[in-house]
């Protein structure tokens, strides 16, 4: 190839034999569609391909990614009372919810 793509190109019958393999029922105008759209797809990525990446690090995230963290300071926590002010239900100091094991 040279550095070169050779061009690649989907015809109908290849969006009718993907949609044959994916149980999918399309008709004249969509076959026409999907046909040119996927088409669109290999020529941006043709177009892609011949961006020089050379000196260009390779990266999973676009923008640098950092953990923002707050110090971990032992606070006082939520009275009881005031934690379980909105409870639909409440017994004995502990949120009540409905039994999800059967037994």
């Amino acid at each position: 190839m040279d550095g070169e793509i050779e061009s690649m190109k989907i015809t109908r019958e290849d969006v009718e034999n993907v949609a044959l393999l994916s149980r999918l029922e399309m008709n004249e105008t969509e076959m026409e569609q999907y046909t040119v759209q996927l088409n669109a797809i290999l020529e941006y990525a043709e177009v892609l391909d011949k961006v020089n990446t050379e000196n260009v690090e390779a990266t999973a995230h676009v923008l640098p990614l950092k953990n923002v963290m707050r110090p971990d300071e032992v606070k006082s926590s939520l009275p009881r009372e005031a934690a379980l002010s909105n409870a639909p239900e409440a017994e004995d100091g502990y949120f009540k919810v409905p039994k999800i094991m059967e037994g």
